[in-house]
């Protein structure tokens, strides 16, 4: 009897390691209600690095602008980006040169274009220049820990990467991974907040953390079954309890000689 409740803990049942399961009993609709992408635009936080470029009709006009980017070609992506970036410090401000200080705190993209584009033509171009401003995150860079392949801190190159690509990169999460509760800890300009995902749920792409961020945390629980060490499937653990009743058994019997 006892080992029959120690065969049913230790099983990982398979409901808890496969993904995006339609939890809502329909079974021809592949994304069930027309499942819509959730995603708020990104708004700039501390020690974050922007990429910015301007562009005039007559580039040579904003070569001070514009950092070379070639003084290195030995660098990685990262280290090139940290050099010829623009870091927000901890007062949440950028110092561009002859422009100065902007603050840049809370703002997206698209609003720090427009910032530095109002400024140029107010001190610098007229609207004939025909400026052209960008600016990008320098890589969107997050952590992994916990139960997962390969933990660490990433950088992806892409504007968007939801938490399958962020997993995916970090080298899946093995059986003993709690998919059906995975912590995201997110920074806010007033502090860290920690968001639940389910991973075997279709609507989690429904969620508003279904998109990471720069500097998320992504960390995934080990299940109970770990802690046990009986086994992941059926087959392994009746193999682990079948090694343990031997090894009761040969005790047993070694006791009752004595």
């Amino acid at each position: 009897m006892a080992i029959s409740c120690i065969f049913i803990s230790s099983c990982i049942p398979h409901k808890d390691t496969v993904y995006l399961q339609n939890k809502e009993g329909a079974l021809n609709d592949t994304i069930p209600n027309n499942l819509t992408e959730i995603q708020k635009p990104y708004r700039i936080q501390i020690d974050d690095i922007l990429n910015i470029r301007i562009k005039v009709l007559d580039q040579d006009n904003v070569q001070i602008f514009n950092p070379i980017g070639d003084g290195n070609l030995n660098a990685s992506s990262a280290e090139r980006a940290y050099f010829d970036g623009f870091t927000v410090d901890i007062h949440g401000n950028i110092r561009i040169p002859t422009l100065g200080r902007f603050n840049v705190l809370g703002y997206t993209a698209s609003e720090i274009e427009k910032m530095i584009e109002d400024k140029l033509l107010e001190e610098q171009f007229k609207e004939t220049a025909n400026i052209f401003v960008t600016v990008k995150l320098a890589g969107l860079r997050f952590t992994t820990n916990g139960e997962i392949a390969n933990p660490g801190t990433i950088t992806l190159y892409k504007e968007r990467v939801n938490i399958f690509e962020a997993i995916a990169n970090a080298g899946e999460i093995p059986i003993t991974g709690n998919r059906k509760d995975v912590l995201i800890i997110r920074q806010y300009p007033q502090g860290q907040k920690i968001h639940h995902l389910d991973l075997t749920d279709v609507n989690v792409m429904k969620s508003p953390y279904y998109y990471i961020q720069p500097n998320d945390m992504i960390y995934i629980k080990p299940l109970k079954q770990k802690s046990l060490g009986t086994g992941e499937t059926a087959v392994s653990s009746l193999t682990t309890i079948a090694t343990i009743f031997s090894l009761v058994t040969s005790s047993i019997l070694i006791f009752t000689r004595l």
